[in-house]
C-alpha cells in the first residue's frame, strides 16, 4: 500500500488534498509567486552554499536566495544521520504544520530532498523552474562579499587557468594550511594537486600565539611567493587554520584572498584530483602596496579591549561552553580557566579543536544567517562594534570571516585572546555564565561527531 500524506497548495486560495508520496506537486512560477507570502509557507533552498550565498549558477543572470528561505542542501543527506533528520529540521524551523516549498535548479536535488520530507509526513511541494525566477526581476538577496567563500568547482576552474565569477584575474596560488614545516605537516602528505603548504608559524608565534610583527609576516609571505596583488586560495583539513590565515593575510594587506568552503574531503567528494608530491613556491622580492595594512581589524591586547569596552565594544567568545563558564581552560599550555569580564558567548564547538556550531553536516561553513540569528539572541547585531576571540585566535577567525562576507563594518578580532588575558593576574576574570544563564542551543545538533584537528599547537 502506498502511504498517503495531506498536502496543501496555494493556487489563488489554499486547499487541502491527499497525494501519493511519489506524486509531489510541482508548482509553476505563478503558483510559486502566489505562495511566497502566505504565512503557512516555508521556502527551502536545496542548493549548495555558493549559490545560496550569491554565486551565479550556469545559465543564471543572478545569484543568491529568496529572502527568508531556509537552506537545506541536498548534499547534506550524504552526511546527516537520517535518524536525526526531523530533529535537525525542527531546529532550522521546518515544521509539519507548515507547507514546505523546495526550490532548486537541479531536479534530482529537489526530488531527493522533497521525498525524504514527504515520506515523514511533511506537507511538500517543489518549484522546479528556478532559472525562470533568477532570470527575471523577482527579489533576491545575497551576501556582499560572497566571493570570499569559494567552492571546489571554483577553485578547480582557477587552477585550470580559467576566470570564474569573482576572480580578478592574474596569478593564483593555493595553499594547504596547517601547523608545522613541510616535513611535519601531516595534512600536506596528500593535498590538492598544485597546492603549496602554509605553516601557521609564519603568521604567529609563542607564547601568546598573537600575530607576528607586520614586516615579519610580509617577509615570510614573500618567501612563499605571496604578494599583495596575487590571488591566494586557502584550505585546510581543520578549517580553523585556513580562516586564521585568511584573517592574517587580509590584515597584512593581501588584497584577494579566498577560502575553499570545506576541506580536502570536500574537494575529493567533488571528484577533483590530489597528489602526494611536495611543491616549493618561488620566492618574491617585492610585496607591493605597503599601505593595505588593515589595523582596524585587530584589538591586540587586554588593555585595548578594556578601553574599547568602555566605549561600547561587545567582546564575543567563540570558545566551547565549558571554556566559557570556566570549567576548563581548553589548552594544555593555558593554566587558568575563565573569560574576560563582560564576555558574551558567541557559540563555538565541543572543545578547543573545533567550531561545530558553525558547520553544516557536510563539513562546509554554516549559513551565515543562522549564525547571525544565534548572535542576535545573545544581543549581538550587525551595527555593533564587536571583537571575537577564543584561546589564541584560530576559532575567532571563523566568526570574523562570516562578518566579512556579510559586510559588517565594525567587526574585529581580539588577537590576544584568553591566553593573553589569563597571563595578567591583575585583570578581572569572569567565572560561570552571567546571571546563571544556561547553555543556549546552537540549533545545529544533527548527531554528527566532528573529526578533531589541532587547534594551534594542541
Amino acid at each position: 500500500m502506498i502511504k498517503k500524506i495531506c498536502f496543501v497548495l496555494f493556487v489563488g486560495i489554499w486547499f487541502v488534498g491527499c497525494l501519493e508520496t511519489n506524486q509531489i506537486q510541482r508548482l509553476d512560477t505563478q503558483e510559486f509567486l502566489e505562495a511566497l507570502n502566505h504565512p503557512q509557507t516555508l521556502l527551502i533552498d536545496t542548493r549548495e552554499d555558493s549559490f545560496y550565498n550569491g554565486f551565479k549558477e550556469k545559465g543564471a543572470k543572478r545569484g543568491g536566495h529568496i529572502k527568508g528561505a531556509i537552506q537545506f542542501s541536498a548534499s547534506w543527506l550524504d552526511y546527516l544521520d537520517i535518524r536525526y533528520l526531523e530533529s535537525f529540521a525542527t531546529q532550522k524551523g521546518i515544521a509539519k504544520d507548515k507547507k514546505l516549498i523546495f526550490y532548486d535548479s537541479d531536479l534530482d536535488h529537489l526530488e531527493r530532498v522533497s521525498a525524504e520530507f514527504a515520506s515523514r509526513g511533511y506537507q511538500v511541494a517543489i518549484y522546479p523552474h528556478w532559472m525562470e525566477y533568477v532570470n527575471a526581476t523577482y527579489p533576491l538577496e545575497s551576501f556582499p562579499y560572497y566571493v570570499y567563500s569559494v567552492s571546489p568547482w571554483w577553485v578547480n576552474e582557477v587552477l585550470k587557468g580559467k576566470n570564474p565569477e569573482g576572480y580578478s584575474g592574474g596569478e593564483a596560488m593555493i595553499f594547504e594550511v596547517s601547523w608545522g614545516e613541510l616535513k611535519e605537516a601531516k595534512d600536506y602528505r596528500q593535498h590538492i594537486a598544485g597546492a603549496y603548504h602554509f605553516n601557521t608559524d609564519w603568521i604567529e608565534s609563542a607564547p601568546l600565539w598573537n600575530l607576528l610583527d607586520l614586516q615579519v609576516i610580509r617577509k615570510n609571505l614573500l618567501k612563499q611567493g605571496i604578494t599583495s596583488t596575487k590571488n591566494i586560495i586557502l584550505y585546510s583539513n581543520n578549517q580553523l587554520a585556513a580562516y586564521r590565515v585568511f584573517f592574517a593575510l587580509k590584515w597584512a594587506g593581501v588584497k584577494n584572498v579566498y577560502v575553499m568552503n570545506g576541506n580536502l574531503e570536500t574537494w575529493m567528494d567533488a571528484g577533483f584530483g590530489v597528489e602526494a608530491i611536495p611543491r616549493y613556491p618561488k620566492a618574491e622580492n617585492d610585496f607591493g602596496d605597503q599601505s593595505l595594512e588593515r589595523e582596524e581589524f585587530v584589538l591586540w591586547m587586554p588593555q585595548d579591549v578594556i578601553k574599547a569596552q568602555k566605549e561600547g565594544l561587545k567582546l564575543v567568545s567563540t570558545r566551547a561552553w565549558d571554556e566559557y563558564i570556566g570549567k576548563v581552560s581548553g589548552y594544555s599550555y593555558i593554566p587558568r580557566a575563565g573569560e574576560p569580564v563582560g564576555a558574551i558567548w558567541g557559540f563555538g564547538g565541543s572543545d578547543s579543536t573545533n567550531m561545530a556550531d558553525y558547520y553544516d553536516p557536510d563539513g562546509t561553513l554554516r549559513n551565515p544567517l543562522e549564525i547571525f540569528a544565534l548572535w542576535q539572541s545573545q544581543g549581538i547585531g550587525p551595527d555593533d562594534e564587536v571583537a571575537f576571540y577564543c584561546g589564541t585566535g584560530w576559532r575567532a577567525g571563523v566568526a570574523w570571516f562570516l562578518t566579512q562576507m556579510a559586510g559588517w563594518k565594525h567587526a574585529k578580532v581580539y588577537d590576544g585572546g584568553w591566553n593573553a588575558w589569563q597571563m595578567d593576574h591583575s585583570l578581572p576574570v569572569q567565572i560561570g555564565a552571567p546571571k546563571g544563564a544556561q547553555k543556549p542551543s546552537s540549533k545545529n545538533d544533527y548527531g554528527k561527531v566532528f573529526k578533531k584537528g589541532a587547534s594551534c599547537k594542541e
